[in-house]
Parts: C-alpha cells; structure tokens; sequence
C-alpha cells in the first residue's frame, strides 16, 4: 500500500501530460504528414494540369526529403539552444505557409522549389517531438505515449482521404483548381496550431503550471534516474558522442531501409489503387481511411504489448518482414485487386510498430544527446524517403507500370529486418547495459 501510494504522484503527472501534451502534439504531426504528403492525392489532376510526368512527380515528391534530412540535425541543436516550445512553434507557422504557396506552382522548377523550401521548413519537428516526449515519459510508459503520438500518422491518412474527395471537387471555385483548393485549406492549420504551441506548450515538467510541486518532484525524480551526468556538455561535444554510438547507424541503415519503401507506396498508393480496382478518387480515399483506422488500432495493441513485454526486437521484425512478404505479392501480381489490398494492408502493418520503433530511438542515447540522435537517425532515415517516390517515378516512365519498382522494394524490408535484428541481438544489449551501469557506477565513484 506504502508503495501504490508512493507512485501515485508519479501516475496522476503522467495522466495529466498524456490529456494536455498528447493530443495537441499528435494533432500538429498529423497536420504535418499530410502536408508533405497530400500531393499524392493531388498528383493526377496536378500532373495532368502542369504537364508532369511520373518521373517528375516523383523527383518533386522526393525532394522534400533532401532538404529535410540537411536540416534535421541543425533543427534539433536550435530546439536545445531556444527550448521545444518557440522552436516548434516556428517550424508549424512557416511549414504551414509553405504548404499553402503549393498552389503558385506553375512549372518544374516551382515545383522543386517549393518541395525543397516545405523540407526546410519541416525540417526537426518530429525528432524534436520524439525528444520533447522523452521528457515527460520514463521509459516503461514510453512506448505507449509515443504511439498515442504517432497515431496521427495512420489517423492522418483518414483525413486525407477523406477530404481530399471534397477539395478536389471545388475545382473552378474563384478560379482555382481543386488541387490548389487542397494545398491551401490543407496547409492553414499548420499556422493556428503554431500559434497553439506557443501560448500553451511548457517547455519541460519543471514550467508546467498543471502539475502540482509533488507531482512535479516525483515525474523529475523517474526521468532523472534514467539519464547520464550529460547535462553540461556543449551541443557540439554531444554530437560527437552521438556520431561514434554503434547503435545510431544501424537504427539509421534500419530506418533508411523502412522510409524508402513506405513513402514510395504513399505517395503513389492512391493512383495505383484506383486503377487497379477501378474506382473513383472519393472511394480510393474510403479504402485508404480504413487502411488508416486499422493503423491506428493496431499501433495501440502493438504499442501496449511491447511495453507490459518490455519487447521491442520483435514487435519490429516481424511486422517489417511481413510487410517485405506483402510488397513481393504485390509486385509480382500487379493486374488486379489482389495486389491493391496487399498495398493497403501494408498501411495498417506499417502503422503497427512504431511505437516500438521509437522507443528504441529515444533510448538510442540518453538526456540530451537523444533529440541529436533521434534527429541524426532521421536525417539517414528521411534520405529514403527521397530515395523511394525517385525509384518508383523513374521505373514508371522506364518500364511502363509500377510492378517492377513495387516488387524490388522487398529488398530494403529484408534488409531493415536483419538491421533490427542485430542492433537489438540480446547479448549487445547485455553488454550496453553493463557498459552503462560501470559508466554510471564509475562517474558516481569520482
């Protein structure tokens, strides 16, 4: 009894972060997925208005990600210099109006342009957010608030597909077309939510007026008892640490090999499905919302799971190579429905480990050095997401159709299981934690 009554100011400080941190954050990543990825639901009339072809749809798509992946590091070293909440404040108001300047583009190079200017803008919001969390959750309720989180990537796809059938029909509306309707409606939000973090996000536990001074002691007490002696480090010294860490290249080659093909299905996945099944745009979008809705679920299920396990090795491997298995179907059957559901199953499965997944990230380092590591693994990871939408645009206009891109994008899912595999082998993580424990047993020593 002693003991449940201990905690209890522990629980009742996480309950409160999980009602007021949560679901704004989730909403302001949801708003930024979207943004970056709505042009797949704008691709077939934009392309056919502008004049693009696949290839150049596909550079465009994928040159978010190049500006994107430079920035993140930096992003990441002003969000510890300025503090998360005017950092990501700032980068929500200028990616919103970036998003919105979608509708001037006119040619190729405005097109790259902008994609190039909505990476910068983007650039460290969600490793930042990653960060920002560690900070309020110790790590045996982490996975399950970072699910909570990213749960506005499958829910962001719902919204999406559902309004994205609406916009696109205001085509003519005060002389717009209907993709231009998307980017503007669809890019607004970014900005008010901006103005939300502002006034209300508290930087850390310690500036949070909702928590009372008990509660406050016992939440910085768990996360204290979880971090190195780090704090006074310069930024530049941390990133040092971060860049030698075994552990951060191989989550880096793993989320290099995931992001690729994952954004490689997303922003073609609409247009394929439709001519595979043969349907309109608006029932396109109602098979994606569902594909969305059951990501969602299963990021809670598989989210829970791993943290009552302590499990993260193969809450990651085997839904990976389950969605390897689900891509080899559909590249090599791509005539039919059959391989459009196996597409959109690979949504849900996708959805389903990463809560796992980025637990491990935010335990990749420890106190500060985690928002540079978190950000350094999706730099590496984020060039995939160039990688992909490029691959698949380039093997459209060079073989015809999408099967051939579609069917070798099992290879990196092969490889991203081995990657997981190995960095998460359980007698490295052994090693690691004695290597801690003698780090820590040593500093207290001196």
């Amino acid at each position: 009894m002693d003991a449940g009554a201990d905690r209890a100011p522990l629980k009742s400080a996480l309950r409160k972060a999980q009602w007021r941190i949560l679901p704004l954050m989730a909403l302001c990543y949801l708003v930024a997925y979207m943004d970056r990825t709505n042009i797949s639901f704008a691709a077939e009339s934009m392309n056919r208005d502008l004049h693009f072809s696949a290839h150049v749809y596909g550079l465009g798509a994928g040159l978010f990600f190049v500006s994107y992946a430079l920035c993140e590091v930096p992003s990441n070293r002003l969000l510890l210099r300025f503090g998360a909440r005017r950092w990501l404040a700032r980068i929500l108001a200028t990616w919103g109006v970036v998003a919105m300047a979608m509708m001037f583009v006119r040619s190729r190079p405005s097109f790259y342009g902008v994609r190039l200017l909505l990476g910068v803008a983007e650039a460290g919001y969600f490793p930042g957010a990653l960060y920002y969390l560690s900070l309020w959750f110790p790590s045996a309720w982490r996975a399950r608030a970072i699910s909570w989180f990213y749960m506005s990537l499958p829910l962001s796809t719902v919204v999406m597909g559902a309004a994205a059938g609406t916009l696109l029909r205001l085509d003519g509306h005060l002389g717009l077309h209907g993709w231009q309707w998307l980017f503007v409606v669809e890019g607004v939000p970014a900005v008010v939510l901006g103005l939300c973090l502002w006034f209300t996000l508290p930087d850390n536990p310690d500036a949070a007026g909702w928590l009372d001074a008990t509660e406050r002691a016992k939440l910085r007490s768990e996360l204290e008892s979880e971090r190195c002696t780090e704090e006074d480090e310069s930024t530049s010294t941390l990133l040092g640490r971060v860049l030698r860490e075994p552990r951060v290249w191989w989550l880096s080659a793993f989320v290099f090999c995931i992001y690729g093909p994952a954004y490689a299905v997303a922003f073609f996945l609409p247009e394929i499905t439709g001519k595979l099944m043969h349907i309109t745009p608006g029932r396109v979008g109602f098979l994606i919302a569902l594909a969305g809705l059951a990501g969602a679920a299963a990021m809670v299920v598989l989210a829970i799971s791993s943290d009552r396990t302590g499990d993260r090795r193969w809450h990651v491997m085997i839904p990976a190579g389950i969605i390897a298995g689900l891509s080899l179907f559909a590249g090599l059957n791509l005539h039919g429905p059959a391989a459009a559901i196996a597409l959109l199953l690979t949504v849900p499965v996708y959805m389903a480990f990463q809560g796992p997944l980025m637990t491990l990230l935010t335990e990749a380092c420890r106190g500060k050095a985690a928002a540079l590591a978190i950000a350094t693994i999706n730099m590496c990871g984020i060039v995939g997401g160039f990688v992909g939408p490029y691959w698949m645009g380039w093997m459209r206009d060079l073989t015809g159709g999408y099967a051939a891109g579609i069917g070798w994008l099992s290879a990196p899912w092969m490889i991203s299981v081995a990657c997981i595999g190995w960095v998460t082998r359980p007698r490295r993580q052994v090693a690691m934690e004695r290597s801690v424990g003698l780090v820590a047993a040593t500093e207290k020593s001196l």
